[in-house]
């Protein structure tokens, strides 16, 4: 499936969770046909937040999405990695980084202070964005961070970077709604 057949269909499949339309139907037989491996046909980089399921928000099944989640949607040496080993090893042509409505790790980031060690390190993965967004509002700065990340997955692996120079892979940002259910694609 190139890129653009997989946005498409994230999309669609978006529309029908939107409309609780959704098609998503894991059984046996589905959760059989993929004991011997995965194709997934596309990647999320998604906040680790309970209230974002990217496999809900685009109403996929078992075995659709490769699903990194991190909080804050960060491009960090382990989801870059486990991103690398989707395009390298799967084949997998798009990748989404899903930002969202009222990020907890956007709003520390915002916040400053202390956070102790591990989540200070994960703040400062947001920082540029809080610099470059213009805004203190955590809308805007969750767009501009999936953005900033679209662009660190790009600019921090060889792999990804050359799959997108040489193999059809794209990457696109996108930005959850609570409510409504949609995703906004920044790009």
């Amino acid at each position: 499936m190139t890129a653009q057949e997989a946005l498409k269909k994230l999309k669609e499949g978006n529309k029908n969770y939107c409309s609780d339309n959704k098609n998503v139907v894991t059984n046996k037989t589905i959760r059989a046909n993929h004991v011997s491996g995965q194709s997934p046909f596309a990647i999320a980089l998604s906040c680790a937040d309970s209230r974002v399921l990217p496999e809900a928000v685009f109403d996929c099944d078992l075995g659709d999405l490769f699903v990194v989640r991190v909080a804050g949607n960060i491009a960090n040496t382990s989801s870059i990695a486990s991103i690398e080993y989707a395009v390298a090893h799967l084949g997998t042509k798009l990748i989404v980084v899903l930002g969202h409505e009222s990020c907890g790790a956007v709003g520390a980031a915002l916040a400053g202070g202390d956070n102790g060690y591990n989540l200070n390190h994960l703040c400062a993965h947001i920082a540029p964005a809080v610099a470059s967004a213009g805004s203190t509002e955590v809308a805007d700065v969750v767009k501009e961070n999936a953005k900033l990340n679209a662009f660190e997955l790009i600019n921090r692996s060889t792999i990804i970077s050359n799959a997108v120079k040489n193999d059809g892979v794209k990457i696109v940002s996108g930005y959850y709604n609570f409510a409504s259910g949609e995703v906004d694609f920044l790009d």
